[in-house]
């Protein structure tokens, strides 16, 4: 079988820049046989990947990555996008610059893709969908910081607000902040307010988002599972037949532990936090919920009471990840299966 066979006739590393992207060409016998710039623009990109033969381009997992996979693959070529973090781990080489990268990426690339520990970017919906999840969480924590920071200026007075939820609290505060501090603290009231009826806007939106997919309804069945939660993971995950185990979910979204196995040493640490963000919060606030006073009895919370009664540090903490990455794996065999929820169903399933 000759290297044409076994290779593509061109892999190209594609190192990509905010504004500009070094790109590096390499034959199927290794030769290196064009290095370039290109503009980090999609009419750049299609000019120079589209209208020629099918090639296999590796790029870095980024910021631009997402577009840009969609559109060389919709221009006919294959790509991967290779997850940096894995790739280069704690070696990270001494001497790189963009050029290098470039060509790094590209003989990885054409030597054997598994190296890369490649990645599937979500399709441009599920992407879009995300950003109005992320956008409303960088509101509600933006409207969080300034309430506490207004009671907080009205506590060193000697004054207090009274307790009421976020939504209310522009309103309540107006008529409870002291004299004195009512001229400093009233644009903060406003900002407060505009802010509740920002995310009120993006509520309906959201609900639109959750009539328009029937999943996020099967996995709320667990208690403590909430529509963002349910939504959040249902976009994420977006096709649940990518995981060949139910198990997979759990590393996907960093709730599984860091690994340094080495001869005698096998020291325990924290999670990789691997994955979405956004859907981890919310996953271990899911868990929170489970395990605290408000959760009912269920076998998510018999079994992270068992992890928290062992004791040790952060014994809490461990049990609240725990949960959230069983609680992961649950929703994902709930999806798969259609199958319907009850307090012992864990349980069940691993009788089975």
């Amino acid at each position: 079988m000759s290297n044409e066979e076994i290779f593509p006739n061109v892999t190209i590393g594609l190192d990509l820049g905010d504004k500009v992207s070094r790109v590096c060409e390499i034959d199927a016998r290794g030769r290196i046989v064009k290095t370039a710039a290109v503009s980090t623009t999609p009419g750049a990109m299609e000019r120079y990947f589209g209208g020629r033969p099918r090639c296999r381009v590796v790029l870095e997992a980024s910021t631009h990555s997402p577009w840009l996979s969609r559109q060389l693959k919709d221009l006919g070529h294959e790509v991967v996008v290779a997850n940096a973090s894995e790739v280069y781990a704690k070696r990270p080489r001494k001497r790189r610059n963009d050029r290098t990268d470039a060509e790094f990426l590209a003989r990885q690339g054409r030597a054997d893709v598994t190296l890369l520990h490649p990645i599937e970017h979500r399709s441009a919906e599920a992407q879009q969908d995300l950003a109005l999840l992320r956008a409303r969480d960088q509101l509600v924590g933006a409207r969080t910081k300034l309430i506490n920071h207004v009671r907080g200026a009205v506590k060193s007075l000697g004054a207090r607000i009274n307790k009421c939820s976020s939504e209310a609290f522009a309103k309540q505060a107006a008529a409870q902040v002291p004299e004195a501090l009512r001229p400093t603290l009233t644009p903060l009231l406003e900002v407060i307010a505009d802010l509740t009826r920002r995310v009120r806007e993006m509520d309906k939106q959201v609900e639109q988002m959750i009539d328009a997919r029937p999943a996020v309804a099967q996995l709320q069945q667990p208690n403590g599972v909430g529509p963002l939660t349910a939504l959040a993971y249902v976009l994420a995950v977006e096709d649940p037949a990518r995981f060949k185990h139910s198990r997979q979910v759990g590393a996907y979204f960093g709730l599984v532990p860091k690994l340094d196995d080495s001869s005698d040493s096998s020291p325990q640490l924290h999670i990789t936090k691997a994955g979405d963000p956004l859907v981890r919060k919310y996953l271990v606030s899911a868990a929170r919920y489970i395990l605290g006073p408000f959760g009912k009895d269920c076998d998510l919370r018999r079994y992270g009471e068992a992890i928290a009664a062992r004791g040790g540090k952060n014994a809490s903490k461990r049990a609240a990840i725990a949960v959230a990455r069983k609680l992961a794996v649950m929703m994902h065999r709930l999806w798969v299966t259609g199958a319907t929820y009850d307090a012992d169903w864990l349980q069940r399933s691993r009788a089975a």
